[in-house]
């Protein structure tokens, strides 16, 4: 008899529903979360089970690795794909779990991608680097606003980069000149964050192929071939170039019928730090490269300039797919006709 898992993860607890080829409940219990308690409910039916299906939570980490860890094949369950359910008036975890081995058992569960254990972590690294980016610019943005409110003065970018903290008293006093220092303290501890992060980066990135491919990438450098690289992971996992920018959210989410509109899918399905990464490199490309600002000025003479920015992302989502998939080096004449 084969038997179909479904886990409902949650923050401190999980809901394991283990169903029978008919779809009848073999074991439905909540467990704390637990590793080894979780693995001996499940290994009285290891033997038999097909799959254990783990909704792909903010904290399915060490539940996935400690499950394929054991012996036991999984799943990633694809959040936001997941179908709706039929015929039920009202849920809880426990019919969610059940839902989760229902759907395996069908062939119809949408599955997310197993980053691998070994690389996960450096790409952790890499997002945890861009939420300290957006900090550090907080704190720049708050310093040079204190010193505009209170002295009346505008300094640039490079002159608050430059501030020491004894030239503050240039411009504050008193309590204002504490949170001055207070808030350039801290943008200089970002900035050594920062700093530390891409050196550790580049350490591991740096001797990979597809990261010296992608330098080849007008309006592509260290931080966006590093992004591109790591939120990518394996190219063999999208199917075509479509498959891939859509991933990385560079193509529309419209619904057509009968050449009329019919509203639209979920926007933010996909890779927000690849869709981020594409966008960096379409501005940057547009201002080096020739060909690729020819193309960008004859979108943007028919569309909004974010269309047109959206475009060229979209070329070189597909352009990067050919160019790992194949091994081979940007070629922009093959990329914008």
């Amino acid at each position: 008899m084969t038997l179909y898992c479904g886990i409902d993860l949650h923050s401190n607890n999980s809901v394991v529903a283990v169903l029978d080829e008919r779809d009848r409940t073999v074991y439905e219990k909540r467990l704390p979360n637990d590793l080894e308690t979780i693995t001996e409910v499940l290994c009285i039916y290891q033997s038999e089970l097909s799959a254990c299906v783990v909704e792909s939570t903010y904290n399915w980490y060490w539940l996935v690795d400690g499950l394929m860890d054991a012996g036991f094949p999984v799943c990633l369950a694809h959040t936001s794909a997941l179908p709706e359910y039929s015929g039920l008036k009202y849920s809880n975890d426990f019919t969610d779990a059940r839902q989760l081995a229902h759907l395996l058992r069908l062939g119809l569960l949408p599955t997310g991608y197993i980053y691998p254990k070994e690389e996960r972590a450096l790409r952790d690294l890499l997002r945890r680097r861009l939420l300290l980016v957006r900090q550090r610019s907080l704190h720049h943005v708050s310093l040079q606003s204190l010193i505009a409110r209170h002295s009346g003065q505008r300094l640039n970018t490079l002159q608050i980069k430059q501030l020491t903290k004894g030239q503050l008293a240039d411009y504050l006093q008193g309590h204002a000149l504490l949170g001055g220092e207070i808030t350039h303290q801290a943008r200089c501890w970002l900035e050594r964050a920062v700093r530390k992060i891409e050196q550790e980066l580049q350490r591991h990135i740096k001797p990979r192929e597809d990261y010296q491919l992608l330098q080849s990438m007008p309006g592509v450098g260290p931080v966006l071939g590093t992004t591109i690289a790591l939120e990518t992971g394996t190219i063999e996992r999208f199917a075509s170039p479509g498959n891939y920018a859509s991933y990385a959210r560079c193509v529309k989410s419209e619904k057509i019928s009968n050449n009329k509109y019919k509203g639209q899918g979920n926007k933010k399905n996909g890779n927000k730090y690849l869709a981020w990464a594409f966008m960096e490199a379409g501005h940057y490309g547009a201002i080096w490269d020739p060909r690729i600002k020819r193309f960008y000025q004859r979108k943007k003479a028919k569309a909004h300039i974010l269309v047109a920015k959206k475009a060229v992302a979209n070329k070189l989502a597909r352009a990067c797919y050919h160019m790992l998939k194949r091994g081979e080096e940007f070629d922009v004449t093959r990329a914008f006709r």
